[in-house]
C-alpha cells in the first residue's frame, strides 16, 4: 500500500490487490515506529495521521518476576515523534488507501486474490487472480510481491528462501482493559513463561510466547491451566481470564525468520515479509516493510523496472534486513529460549540489568527498534504538485 501510494504520487499507474473484503485482521502488527511516523511527516500527513486513535509508547519495559526494568527509551531519538504509536493496522492501511486514492493512477481492488503469475518472453508480465466477479488477468510492467511470509509471488517466481530458524511461536489473544489497569506496554517474564501486553485503549492485545511446537503440550494441560498461568503473569483478577472461552480465542502465529537470497527476477520484486519474514521481537516487521517500500519507490519512480533497478532495491535494503534479523535471533536464542526453559525461577539477564542501570544504553535498543539501520527518506517526487505548479 505504501509503495502503491508513492508510485501513484510520482505518476506511475498502480493497482494494489487485497484478497480480503477489508483490512480487519485482528492479529496484524500494530506498532507504528518513529521511522514510519517520520515518513508520514515527509508526506505532509503526520498531523492528520496522529488524529487516528492511538496510544503512545515512549519507553519499553520488561518485568522479570516482580521486578520491572526499563530497556528502551525512545525520547532521545532525533525525530519529530520519539515514540511508538499503537495503531491498529487496519486503520493504518485505510489511511494510506485514502491518500493513495487521491491520485488518478491508483487503483485498489478488494477481494482480488492472486492465483498465478503470467510469464511471457522470459519475464513476469502480470498476474491472474480470482474475484467475486470471476477470474481476472492484469498485465503489468512490474509485479511487486508484498503478500507476506507465505508469499505466492515468491514461490511462483522461483525465488530461493534461506531459513534462519525460529525457536518460538506465539499465541495472540485479547482481554478487556479496565480502569485501574496499568498503561504500560510491557513484556513479562516468569519461570517458563513470556507474555507481551500491548495497550490498545479499551483492551489488551496479548502475545503469549511458547517454544516452537509447544501448542499441543499446552493444550493437553487444559484451558484452565492456561488461564491460571496468564492470571499470574498479568497480575489481573482470575475472572478476566474467562474472556478466553476456548482455544479458539487464542490464535497461533507460527514464527518464521527467513529471507530471500534474491528478491527479484525480470518483471517481479518482493518486499516486506515476502522478502524477509521477521520475528515478532521488537515489532519491527511492518516498519521494515514500509522502509522497503520507500526505498523501492526511490529507485522505481522513473518507470525503469529493469532487473538492474530491482537488484538496486535489494542492495539498499539487504543490510538493514540482515542486521535486524541478527538482533532478533540474538534475543530469541539468548533471552527468550532461556526463559522458556527455566522453571526454577527467573532473574534478569546481564544485558537487561545493564540497560536498567545505565540510561544511555537504553538508546541503543531504542535506535534499533525505533529507527533501524539505514532509515529511508522519501525522494520520489509528487507529480501532481509539479503539475499544479
Amino acid at each position: 500500500m505504501m509503495l502503491g501510494l508513492l508510485l501513484a504520487r510520482a505518476g506511475i499507474k498502480v493497482t494494489v490487490l487485497e484478497k480480503h473484503r477489508d483490512f480487519l485482521r485482528d492479529f496484524r502488527g500494530d506498532t507504528v515506529h518513529p521511522s514510519t511516523l517520520e515518513l508520514m511527516h515527509e508526506l505532509g500527513v503526520l498531523e492528520e495521521f496522529l488524529r487516528v486513535p492511538h496510544q503512545k509508547v515512549s519507553e519499553l519495559k520488561a518485568q522479570f518476576g516482580g521486578v520491572v526494568l526499563p530497556i528502551a527509551d525512545f525520547s532521545a531519538l532525533p525525530v519529530r515523534c520519539p515514540y511508538i504509536a499503537m495503531v491498529p493496522q487496519w486503520d493504518f492501511l485505510n489511511f494510506l488507501a485514502k491518500h493513495a486514492a487521491a491520485y488518478a493512477g491508483f487503483q485498489l481492488l478488494m477481494q482480488a486474490e492472486v492465483t498465478d503469475l503470467i510469464h511471457q518472453d522470459g519475464k513476469v508480465a502480470g498476474v491472474r487472480c480470482s474475484t467475486p466477479q470471476g477470474p481476472l488477468e492484469i498485465r503489468a510492467d512490474l509485479v511487486v510481491g508484498a503478500d507476506g511470509r507465505s508469499s505466492l509471488v515468491r514461490t511462483q517466481a522461483g525465488l530461493p528462501v534461506e531459513d534462519l530458524g525460529a525457536p518460538i511461536d506465539v499465541l495472540w489473544f485479547r482481554l478487556s482493559r479496565r480502569s485501574g489497569d496499568a498503561d504500560d506496554t510491557m513484556a513479562r517474564f516468569d519461570s517458563g513463561s513470556i507474555l507481551v501486553m500491548l495497550n490498545r485503549g479499551d483492551y489488551w492485545q496479548c502475545a503469549f510466547v511458547i517454544a516452537k511446537g509447544g501448542l499441543e503440550p499446552l493444550q493437553r494441560r487444559g484451558i484452565e491451566s492456561f488461564r491460571a498461568t496468564l492470571a499470574g503473569l498479568m497480575r489481573l483478577a482470575g475472572e478476566r481470564m474467562a474472556e478466553i472461552r476456548s482455544w479458539d480465542d487464542a490464535k497461533l502465529l507460527t514464527v518464521q525468520v527467513n529471507r530471500l537470497r534474491e528478491w527479484c527476477r525480470p518483471g517481479v520484486l518482493c518486499i516486506g515479509d515476502a522478502a524477509h519474514a521477521m520475528s515478532p521481537v521488537g515489532g519491527v516487521g511492518i516498519n521494515l516493510a514500509v522502509q522497503d517500500a520507500v526505498a523501492a519507490a526511490n529507485v522505481l519512480y522513473t518507470g525503469d523496472f529493469c532487473l538492474a533497478a530491482l537488484k538496486k532495491v535489494q542492495r539498499r535494503r539487504e543490510f538493514p534486513t540482515r542486521l535486524t534479523q541478527a538482533f532478533q535471533i540474538a534475543v530469541q536464542n539468548n533471552i527468550l529460549t532461556r526463559v522458556l526453559a527455566d522453571t526454577d525461577g527467573i532473574a534478569p539477564p546481564l544485558a537487561v540489568r545493564a540497560l536498567a542501570r545505565f540510561p544511555l544504553l537504553r538508546r541503543i535498543p531504542a535506535r534499533m527498534v525505533g529507527l533501524g539501520a539505514r532509515p529511508e527518506h522519501i525522494h520520489s517526487p509528487d507529480a501532481s504538485a509539479a503539475v499544479a505548479a
